[in-house]
Order: C-alpha cells, then structure tokens, then sequence
C-alpha cells in the first residue's frame, strides 16, 4: 500500500578507481573509488554480482507532501539484466513506525539480504532511476550492516541505458546467501544526538534540502519551515552532475566549503532520510570517516514542538 507522507581499490582486475582530470592536468582518485561502479564495468560481470534496484515512487499530493510507494511496478517494466529488486518501503524500512523509511532491525534487514543471495563477501551493486538517493540509501544500510564490497551505480538506470546496456523484463532469483551483519551504530543518529548536536563546534549537522527549503522559503514543509537550528545546507543536487557523482575535486570543494571534511563528526539530514545519504555518502566517498544519518530527520524533528528550528540562511 502506498504511504503517505506529511507536509577501489580492491586489488582485483574487477577493481574500478574512479579517476577524473581535474585542474592543472592533476589526476585525483576519491578516497574510497570502490563504493562506486561504472556502468561498463558493471556490464563486463553481471554474472558474478548481486544487482538490486532500489527504486521508490514519489508522487506530490495536495497538501504540499508526498506520497510513497514501491517501486516495484516500474522495476517489472524493465531493469538492469539479473537484478532483483529491493523494496525500500515494505521490507527495508521499519513499517511499524508512522515515519517512512525507518531504519528496521538489524536481523530483518540480515534476513532480507540473505534473501537476495548475499553473502558478506558477495559484491553487491545497487542502483535506481530518476533519483540515485535511492541507491545511496539501499548502500547507507548494507554498509551500517557491515557488508564491506557493496558499491552504488554511478549515473543509475539512466547512465545503463545512455551507456548502451540493455534492460531485461526477466526475473531473477539466486540461492539465499549467509550473510552475517556486523552493524555499525555511529552511521545512525537519533534526535537525541542531533539535539545535543546544537552548539557543539565538533559536530556538524548538515541539511540536504534545496536552500529554499532550508531558509523555510520554499513549497515543501515537513509541518514546520526552516532548519535545524545551527545545521548549515549543502543541497544534495550540487554534489551530482548529470545524474553522477561529481569528481573528487569538485565534490571536496563542495564538502570543504561546509567544513565537512575538517569536522569531528557530521550528522546528515533531509525530509525522510533519503536525500541526506548523497551528502553521507559523499562525505565518506572523500576520505570522511566519522558520517551519520539522521533517520528520523524533519518528519520526526518538526512535528515535536519541543524541538527547535530556525528560518532563514
């Protein structure tokens, strides 16, 4: 049912290091090229990885919100050949909560993996359509379990396609793998850590949404406008171009002119949860070790009353 929500180096000839000619001729690697793939070098061995799609349907209602479904129809229309998909509203996601895309238990989501086939040394490439957040959120977990060879397809479906590749209409089903989880709890907030966040000079906070949404100028709301106070804004768009990440340079640019990659620690947040895993995963693509979620984000934050925000820029 649809939800409604409110106002590498790996040492192997596999291996991909993400390589882009910045300035003065330089040739500059992220800190960690393997958490990316491209798509030919996906192309080259579908066989020997797990493909998931992680696509979601968002959809705008009246009231200035969105609504949420699976993405599962669209994934039956044609997908990456041998992918399964991952459905991040009904089996990755806490569905008892009333907030969307809650962080499950772990041994759910170790059970849905297994399910995929995935096994702790399985590769796994993620990806979706129209909106790689969802890729980088499908990651944002698999990584706070553990699992250390799962990588984000640069570009999504539409670099596959743009690329040549083709899609496939045919299902796939694997073995169920072993996977054992070894969860990472500092790669999740929670509004306790946020709050106590505010005025901590070694804690950045940092939101994903458009400025306007930031200063509380813009049309969308989680109830209340603005921010979190003391939280700067990096939009998520501008670390992408064309759907991509940006080049290493461009991206440390970026985070750098936040102070992201300078701080102790840096707590990520947006709407739901899902824009900020590009600002995460950015931060960890670039060398910045100590990354979190908010999970909860302003569709917990702003409807407590007792929790504060702040307008403007």
């Amino acid at each position: 049912m649809p939800h409604t929500m409110p106002h590498m180096p790996q040492g192997d000839a596999g291996g991909w290091v993400k390589l882009r000619n910045v300035a003065r001729g330089a040739v500059v690697a992220y800190a960690h090229p393997e958490y990316l793939i491209s798509p030919d070098e996906l192309a080259a061995d579908l066989d020997g990885r797990r493909v998931l799609d992680a696509t979601v349907i968002f959809a705008p209602t009246p009231d200035g919100g969105f609504s949420v479904e699976s993405g599962l129809a669209r994934f039956n229309e044609g997908h990456i050949p041998g992918a399964q998909f991952l459905d991040l509203v009904n089996d990755a996601s806490d569905t008892s909560s009333d907030l969307g895309f809650t962080l499950p238990p772990v041994a759910q989501l170790e059970a849905l993996f297994r399910r995929l086939g995935i096994s702790n040394d399985t590769e796994v490439v993620v990806y979706s359509r129209e909106l790689i957040a969802l890729a980088t959120r499908a990651w944002w977990l698999l990584h706070y379990c553990g699992h250390r060879h799962a990588r984000v397809l640069d570009g999504g479906l539409e670099a596959w396609q743009a690329a040549g590749h083709p899609l496939s209409t045919e299902p796939a089903s694997y073995p169920p793998g072993d996977f054992k989880a070894s969860p990472k709890p500092s790669r999740f907030a929670d509004r306790n850590d946020v709050l106590a966040a505010i005025g901590d000079p070694d804690i950045r906070t940092v939101n994903s949404l458009s400025p306007e949404d930031f200063a509380g100028q813009g049309a969308f709301t989680m109830g209340r406008p603005g921010h979190i106070p003391g939280s700067v804004n990096l939009f998520f768009a501008d670390l992408l171009e064309d759907g991509r990440f940006k080049d290493e340079a461009a991206l440390r640019q970026a985070l750098d002119a936040k102070g992201l990659l300078a701080a102790p620690r840096v707590i990520n947040y947006c709407a739901v949860g899902v824009t900020a895993t590009i600002d995460a995963f950015a931060c960890l693509l670039c060398g910045q070790e100590d990354v979190a979620l908010y999970d909860g984000s302003l569709a917990e934050w702003a409807r407590d009353e007792s929790l504060p925000m702040e307008t403007g820029r």
